[in-house]
């Protein structure tokens, strides 16, 4: 029997052979671009030992070897079916190794290279190191989380080189590798500013086109994956990621959650591979669902002395909005995120039956909410290294919350039944594997088979749209010519320009006239080279306050402990202690006797309370930065630009300025454009700033827009929605729109 099937396979072969070719060969260095006429562009390392399947005259990559055209080898059909006919013919271990999405990897890495350091090892930068190959080879994985590249050259080469190497293994499958966002200029890429810059333009145009741009670059490096947008509304102020959302606002989130999205996910004319899918998109993993902005206090998840979220306005629904009606609800052609990234947090009085575990061990959260409530059938990813077990309350290894008790491999089956489809932050299969086996145990083989071939599905899927399967090689010398261009690095520039928010202008001493003598206090600022070549293009730097016409200070938003300090432990106290938005001593008079939360395997209390306790900023010295230069430059102005990451109380310094412009993670060469007046500031602020910390300890985690606004002594107040241009503040659409 299996002789005359072989037989027929191979008449079948001889018969498509014998077409017409309709497809052409060339060599681009290690690898081969088949062009099919009318069809796909595929290509194929010539090392691999993959070889071409022709087939109604055109061209298809043999991937498993077996000399026919296989159902997942075939760019005619949809990724659905292709991911489908796949996931069918995988090994319970290659599965698992899909399931993995890996910890940080470093081009070229800090590992060994043939058991030798980098540096000794004489091997090119785009050499993979030696767990590179295993997590290929041994693991099954291939989902890579990139990080630091030497060069853009570099992160090319080192992904055709990591691409061959898969291909070369059983089922051909390539590598999906991702990247969390690149903001600096040490990332290669161009430089648009943060989440929250992005926000503090209010224009859902200029939010696709960075997804368009950013896209272009990230595939040329090799990237097809972007663990962004963090589209959760970031109503409690004290929060240390608010800086990676898009604000307070749900309203804005959902717009700009969408324009993300889209500019990301969609490719157009020849790089469309199936819809607006294509070789110009990249996978976005929405996070972090089903919202995460609201720890108590402002303390974070990714410790278990903040992994209690609370709801003291019973406002939960309002931070699913910009999930439901952004990222799930598109507007697009890709009609939705590729995937959403599960947060840590323990959601207090939301779940069914009082449960208090994280999000991504929870059903309810996962399975009802996500799946079934709102019909989700994309990739759910953990956050990173949830299944691992913590030593201390303010250990970051691992996030195991209301499941201590469970074995890690129980922890991992519990993920996966709850509806999750990746592990983040990994680099082994070993317990997803063994997750199964025990699942098999308890459910029999055929449930926990058929749940495992669904999230081979599901993960395949974006791997099949975004043409990996048929050609995931690079050319590295035009990926070096289209990262950071110069019209993309120009854009990026404009907008971070367009983000600043000018927040004070007394007597309109903005915008400087141009060589402006300018007096930068030392006592605590360092400036860059790129900031000072900006200053002195614009301006004339002077040593001395008596020879300026003005000083500019550069400062930070007030950076204060994280919630918890085990000093504290050791001094008899229970450990929590306040988060402050202002720069000096804050004792937290005003914060709850009794917390909202509480409860941890390392802890014989509840009650997490700060009361009374003080904390002073890390960067209190900005303040004597902003008061010493209002001394030296008696009636000169002064001009405060400031770095925020958070809201922050501008009581302390706001006084002693003339003027203030603000920016959420943008370059300051960006801030001194607007002080130049190379643009007029269109700014506005995605976050209310509060009037004092007694505000702050009485507003409520979950609720938005809830604090009594700082004002100024020009009379005006640092809401939502607020900033100034050189006419004044500033009322337009975005106002109109966004302030009902």
């Amino acid at each position: 029997m299996r002789f005359i099937v072989t037989l027929v396979s191979l008449l079948l072969v001889s018969i498509t052979a014998a077409a017409e070719p309709k497809y052409s060969k060339r060599e681009c260095g290690d690898f081969v671009v088949v062009e099919n006429n009318g069809g796909r562009t595929i290509g194929y390392s010539a090392k691999s030992g993959v070889a071409i399947l022709e087939c109604d005259g055109y061209a298809f990559k043999d991937l498993n070897r077996n000399q026919r055209l296989d159902r997942y080898e075939d760019w005619r059909l949809s990724s659905e079916e292709r991911a489908k006919d796949l996931a069918s013919q995988l090994p319970v271990e290659n599965i698992a190794g899909l399931m993995v999405h890996s910890s940080y990897q470093l081009v070229p890495s800090q590992g060994t290279y043939g058991g030798k350091s980098f540096k000794d090892a004489n091997v090119s930068v785009s050499a993979l190191d030696d767990e590179q190959y295993r997590l290929i080879r041994e693991e099954k994985v291939r989902h890579l989380l990139v990080t630091k590249v030497r060069s853009v050259y570099a992160a090319a080469e080192w992904s055709n080189n990591l691409q061959a190497l898969c291909e070369s293994e059983a089922f051909g499958i390539p590598a999906n590798n991702s990247t969390n966002p690149r903001t600096s200029p040490s990332e290669c890429t161009s430089v648009w500013g943060s989440t929250l810059s992005l926000a503090a333009t209010f224009d859902s145009t200029l939010v696709a086109r960075y997804g368009e741009v950013a896209s272009e670059e990230l595939r040329a490096m090799g990237i097809t994956t972007l663990l962004a947008p963090q589209v959760e509304i970031a109503t409690e102020p004290r929060w240390m990621r608010v800086h990676e959302t898009f604000g307070e606002s749900s309203a804005l989130s959902i717009d700009l959650t969408r324009a993300y999205i889209n500019g990301f996910q969609s490719s157009y004319g020849k790089d469309v591979v199936e819809g607006a899918w294509g070789m110009k998109s990249v996978n976005a993993m929405a996070k972090h669902w089903p919202g995460s902005g609201t720890g108590e206090a402002g303390r974070d998840a990714h410790y278990a002395y903040g992994k209690y979220s609370v709801y003291p306005g019973n406002n939960f629904e309002e931070h699913l909005l910009p999930f439901t009606e952004g990222a799930l609800k598109l507007g697009g052609v890709t009609e939705r995120s590729s995937a959403i990234m599960v947060a840590y947090n323990v959601l207090l009085g939301q779940t069914p039956n009082g449960e208090r575990v994280g999000a991504g061990y929870s059903r309810f959260v996962v399975d009802s909410l996500l799946r079934k409530r709102c019909g989700y059938e994309g990739v759910v990813c953990s956050d990173w290294r949830v299944p691992n077990s913590y030593k201390s309350i303010d250990d970051n290894n691992g996030k195991p919350w209301g499941v201590e008790h469970l074995s890690v491999v129980e922890r991992y089956l519990q993920m996966i039944l709850a509806g999750l489809d990746q592990v983040g932050g990994i680099l082994t299969k070993q317990y997803i594997e063994e997750a199964y086996y025990l699942g098999v145990k308890r459910y029999g083989e055929e449930a926990m088979r058929k749940r495992y071939e669904e999230s081979a599905r599901r993960i395949l899927v974006n791997m099949f749209r975004v043409g990996l399967f048929d050609n995931p090689y690079l050319d590295a010398e035009q990926s070096s010519a289209t990262v950071n261009s110069k019209p993309f690095a120009d854009e990026g520039f404009m907008a971070q320009m367009r983000s600043v928010v000018m927040l004070k202008n007394s007597n309109g001493v903005l915008p400087l006239r141009p060589r402006t003598k300018v007096y930068i206090p030392s006592i605590h600022t360092v400036l860059s080279y790129g900031l000072a070549r900006a200053i002195e293009e614009q301006f004339e730097m002077v040593t001395k306050p008596e020879d300026a016409d003005c000083a500019l200070v550069f400062i930070s938003s007030p950076k204060s402990s994280k919630g918890y300090s085990a000093k504290d432990v050791q001094r008899g106290g229970n450990g929590y202690l306040p988060i402050s938005l202002q720069y000096g001593e804050y004792k937290a008079v005003s914060a709850r006797r009794r917390s909202l939360s509480g409860g941890d395997p390392m802890e014989d209390f509840t009650n997490r309370t700060y009361r009374n306790k003080s904390v002073t900023a890390k960067n209190a010295y900005d303040v004597e930065n902003v008061v010493e230069a209002r001394k030296m430059m008696g009636q000169k102005p002064v001009i405060v630009c400031v770095t925020a990451k958070n809201p922050m109380v501008f009581s302390e310094i706001e006084p002693y300025a003339d003027a203030i412009l603000m920016g959420f993670g943008v370059q300051n060469e960006a801030v001194m454009g607007v002080a130049a007046g190379v643009i007029e500031p269109q700014g506005l602020l995605p976050l209310q700033m509060p009037k004092d910390m007694r505000t702050v300890e009485r507003q409520k985690e979950d609720m938005p827009l809830d604090m009594e606004c700082y004002k100024d002594a020009d009379g005006n107040i640092y809401d939502f929605a607020y900033g100034l241009n050189w006419s004044g503040v500033i009322k337009d659409w975005r106002t109109e729109k966004y302030c009902r």
